[in-house]
């Protein structure tokens, strides 16, 4: 497995396991590869508590990665919060990488790999074009970032269920993947009527274009980097912001924010462009009010931030 191939001999990796699919079909290729590079190969079964039976369905597939080999096996409840702004796919999410990440850290594990396939990719290079929110969107879902890496990203869904049908291995089947209260759900659907009215050339013309995409993204994201240093801490001088291409402006602002405090999750592009008018329309408007009780504001010709946790 080519994204094992950089690990050295006895390092610990963990697979997080929800019983579905892809992830029993990564369990087993986990426990193939490790065997074979030396690896130490755990894995880690959240329980969201999101319908009724999860914990079940929880100890069945913790059950089902230690029959093939896999220990460390944790299973992991966590707390999915019920009023979450941005929905309860999004909360969930959040605290399933933070349950990964802490056991991960807790463990020793150098890796913690998942199951996202090219058609999950496809999905979320669709779904980034529905909602129109921008290059880096459309780069989709990272092979690799910080410690958490996607090794089946270029294996097909139907790839998956091929070998889980050849080893014998009984995935759960969970029935919010096929709820069409789920945006997801609904994107993946959209994405059938498309291949059948398209062609099958469509989810592989998807995956292309988040890998294009992201080739661009990571090169604007590394300019906006640069062009940050150069302007060093705030307050920023209105001038030097004028003069970056706003591709790198706004990504400029938005690094400067979430370091300053503004939360990451809750910081839309609407509240970039409110800060842009600063610099573009600038019409003597008061402070910029942002999430977690922060503000941008211009004042003599320089634009701060201040908030609970920021001195200008």
């Amino acid at each position: 497995m080519a994204a094992l191939a950089d690990l050295a001999p006895d390092d610990l990796v963990l697979v997080a396991c929800s019983g579905g699919t892809d992830s029993l079909s990564l369990v087993a290729a986990t426990a193939w590869a490790a065997e074979r590079l030396s690896l130490r190969a755990g894995a880690v079964c959240v329980d969201h508590g999101l319908q009724a039976g999860s914990p079940q369905v929880a100890a069945r597939a913790a059950e089902a990665c230690r029959r093939l080999g896999l220990d460390p096996v944790e299973v992991v409840p966590v707390e999915v919060p019920a009023d979450s702004p941005d929905g309860p796919e999004a909360a969930a999410r959040l605290v399933r990488y933070a349950a990964l990440a802490t056991c991960a850290d807790r463990l020793g594990a150098v890796a913690v790999l998942l199951g996202h396939t090219s058609d999950d990719q496809a999905e979320q290079v669709l779904l980034g074009l529905v909602r129109g929110s921008g290059i880096r969107s459309l780069a989709g879902i990272p092979p690799r970032r910080g410690e958490v890496r996607r090794p089946f990203l270029e294996i097909s869904r139907a790839q998956t269920h091929a070998s889980c049908d050849e080893l014998g291995l009984v995935p759960w089947q969970d029935p919010h993947n096929e709820d069409p209260a789920y945006l997801r759900v609904r994107v993946r659907r959209a994405l059938i009527d498309l291949t059948t009215d398209l062609g099958p050339g469509v989810r592989a013309g998807l995956v292309r274009t988040a890998a294009l995409a992201r080739q661009d993204a990571d090169y604007l994201d590394a300019l906006a980097a640069d062009a940050r240093r150069a302007l060093g801490d705030l307050p920023w001088e209105v001038g030097d912001l004028i003069r970056l291409d706003p591709a790198l402006r706004t990504r400029v602002w938005r690094a400067a924010l979430t370091d300053a405090g503004v939360p990451a999750g809750a910081l839309g592009r609407n509240h970039i462009a409110e800060c842009e008018r600063l610099l573009t329309a600038w019409a003597g408007q008061g402070p910029i009010p942002l999430p977690g009780g922060y503000a941008v504001t211009r004042r003599s010709g320089q634009v701060s931030v201040s908030g609970p946790h920021t001195v200008n």
